[in-house]
């Protein structure tokens, strides 16, 4: 993402801020938020914007380790951190530190997105700048889209021990609410900001980062909102609302895959590299795709692609170790630095769709669109027992291969109470079920 050169002392200062707290702010009294919030024009509008989206990746590769790790994808081996293969991996039934970086820095990061796009709210309603209320409804779809999609993610950590939703005002934060008001407060926030969408008009005032190529109007964009609460809406259980969603979002049974909406990166000035990204047959620093997703796929599956098998007869390189702990294949989700991370795929919503179907009992439907999924990747046709329980299976097998490092294994095996399939390095490791509640969050307010 190429952020604008002039962009705003605010949003500078937003990014820089610790990850410690949530209500951290800069001062209001300054003459640049206090002009901000007051009497925004449309380029410092735009500034917040890409400001938001650039926040959103902070300490990106955190989560997807946190998520890839516990969901038994990969291995993190790294020289200078242990823990990646000792507390994520549950060693010796230990429980996950409150206050380690895996915690408290990506569960930050997220809310100091939600307080760019707060931020950009309050300067949209109180902005007396000749905007359009076309206009002004494009920048609050987008912020409330934002915003529902960073507390979704803090919510995919936190589980049950549930989230704040309410951190408008940093210096009086909401209390946290259970797991089911956070998805009721999610969903609602998604269609507010749909409605915005549908009264932007026919184009943003602002432009996106590259990650949304396809996305860049109000009707495609709000397809994508559409999308995201379908994803919450499976979560929640309510599959009949899913399958009424998806038909509003950019689901296309017959259409590529790989549409969707990505976090971007690139080498120029002010913007961050992927670092997800780990190069094939690297020593010290490794991701390594575990054996076992290799070993249980089936036979001609196209996305094992996605795991390199390392140059293991080459005394120098060898597989992928430490600890005892071993592979023989590296990630290879990403081949350079500026490879884009999945945030939404159409092929996400096409299992969406499946798993709704099978839950709503329409399972020739259901086979129907998995076989979609499996002719693309090489594989014949479902031939195994048509019910819901195999289906379900089924579903979620796919889902494991379609989606591997994309963030779903872990939630989606917990969602469906089978952690315990999850297989184990050692004796007495454990999967961890959740991460527990940030440290700074225990007795601070509502915490």
């Amino acid at each position: 993402m190429k952020l604008y050169k002039n962009i705003l002392v605010i949003v500078l200062v937003l990014s820089s801020l610790t990850a410690c707290e949530i209500g951290d702010q800069v001062d209001p009294n300054s003459p640049s938020l206090t002009g901000l919030l007051e009497n925004a024009n449309s380029a410092q509008l735009n500034n917040l914007v890409f400001g938001t989206l650039s926040e959103m990746r902070t300490d990106l590769p955190i989560y997807f380790d946190n998520v890839g790790i516990l969901g038994r994808e990969h291995y993190r081996f790294s020289g200078s951190d242990p823990r990646f293969i000792s507390d994520l991996l549950g060693q010796s039934g230990g429980p996950l530190d409150n206050n380690a970086f895996y915690t408290t820095r990506n569960y930050y990061g997220r809310y100091r997105a939600i307080k760019n796009a707060n931020i950009l709210i309050e300067a949209v309603n109180t902005t007396n700048a000749d905007i359009t209320d076309e206009s002004k409804n494009g920048y609050l779809g987008f912020a409330r889209t934002i915003i529902a999609h960073e507390l979704l993610m803090n919510l995919n950590v936190q589980d049950e021990n549930g989230i704040r939703t309410d951190v408008s005002d940093p210096d009086d934060l909401g209390p946290f609410v259970s797991k089911a008001e956070a998805f009721s407060f999610i969903a609602d926030l998604l269609n507010e900001a749909s409605n915005n969408l549908n009264a932007s008009g026919d184009a943003f005032l602002f432009n996106l980062s590259s990650g949304f190529t396809n996305f860049t109007t109000p009707q495609t964009f709000r397809e994508f909102n559409r999308g995201l609460a379908a994803r919450v809406a499976l979560y929640r259980g309510n599959y009949s609302e899913a399958l009424t969603l998806l038909a509003d979002s950019f689901l296309d049974l017959n259409g590529d895959f790989n549409n969707g909406v990505f976090y971007s990166f690139s080498t120029s000035t002010g913007d961050v590299l992927n670092q997800l990204f780990i190069g094939l047959n690297a020593s010290g620093d490794i991701r390594a795709a575990r054996e076992e997703w290799v070993d249980e796929a089936e036979l001609g599956d196209t996305r094992l692609s996605k795991a390199s098998l390392r140059d293991i007869d080459n005394p120098e390189i060898g597989p992928a170790t430490q600890s005892g702990l071993s592979s023989n294949y590296d990630l290879n989700v990403f081949q350079s630095q500026t490879d884009p991370v999945t945030l939404m795929r159409n092929e996400e919503l096409i299992l969406i769709y499946a798993e709704a179907n099978i839950q709503e009992n329409q399972l020739t439907e259901a086979v129907n669109t998995l076989d979609i999924i499996r002719n693309a990747h090489g594989l014949a046709d479902y031939a195994g027992t048509v019910d819901q329980a195999s289906l379900i299976n089924e579903m979620l097998k796919q889902r494991r291969y379609s989606l591997y490092f994309e963030g779903h294994r872990w939630i989606d095996l917990r969602r469906y109470d089978r952690l315990d399939e999850l297989p184990l390095d050692r004796v007495g490791d454990i999967v961890h079920e959740r991460f527990p509640r940030p440290f700074p969050e225990v007795g601070r307010q509502g915490g």
